[in-house]
C-alpha cells in the first residue's frame, strides 16, 4: 500500500479526482498546507494526478511537495497557499497506540474499535483515513465503509 492509493470508500469521486482523496489529504497534513475544495477544483486533472503520485514522506520530499503545491495554488487560483490552522497531530503515525478519537468514535456508532494488533497492521494511510474520518469538522459517513474496507468491521 502506498501513499498514492485511493480507497473503495472514495469510489464516488476516484475516477475524476473531483474531490481531494485521502492520500492527498495526508500529504497536505504532512506539509502543513490548507487546500480548499475550490482551489482543488481549479487544478487540472494532470495537476491532481501529480499531487496524488508525488512522494511526501521524508523531510526533503515534504519540503518539495510544499513548494510545488504553493506554486500550483498561486498559478491556478492567483491566491497564496495558506498554512493549516491547526498543526497536524500525527496520531496515525504511531502504529503501537490506537488514538482515543478512533476508539471513541467507533464505540459511539456501535462498532468495536480496532485492536492494537489490527491498528498496527494498517498502513499509515489507512490509519490517517480512520483518524481523519472521526473529526467533527469532517463528513463522517465514510468511517464505517473504511472500517469494512480495512477488514475491521
Amino acid at each position: 500500500m502506498t501513499d498514492a492509493q485511493m480507497f473503495a470508500f472514495e469510489s464516488d469521486f476516484v475516477a475524476s479526482l473531483r474531490c481531494v482523496p485521502m492520500a492527498v489529504r495526508l500529504k497536505l497534513d504532512r506539509c502543513g498546507i490548507k487546500l480548499t475544495l475550490r482551489q482543488w477544483s481549479r487544478f487540472t486533472r494532470e495537476d491532481r494526478q501529480r499531487l496524488l503520485l508525488a512522494a511526501c514522506a521524508t523531510p526533503r520530499e515534504i519540503a518539495e511537495y510544499r513548494r510545488e503545491l504553493t506554486a500550483l495554488v498561486a498559478l491556478r487560483t492567483g491566491e497564496l497557499a495558506k498554512p493549516l490552522a491547526d498543526a497536524p497531530c500525527g496520531q496515525w503515525e504511531v502504529a503501537h497506540r490506537l488514538p482515543a478519537v478512533v476508539a471513541d468514535y467507533a464505540r459511539s456508532i456501535g462498532l468495536a474499535p480496532p485492536t492494537l494488533g489490527q491498528w498496527a497492521a494498517l498502513s499509515p494511510l489507512q490509519r490517517f483515513a480512520l483518524t481523519k474520518l472521526t473529526r467533527d469538522s469532517h463528513d463522517n459517513v465514510n468511517f464505517v465503509p473504511a472500517m469494512r474496507e480495512f477488514g475491521l468491521a
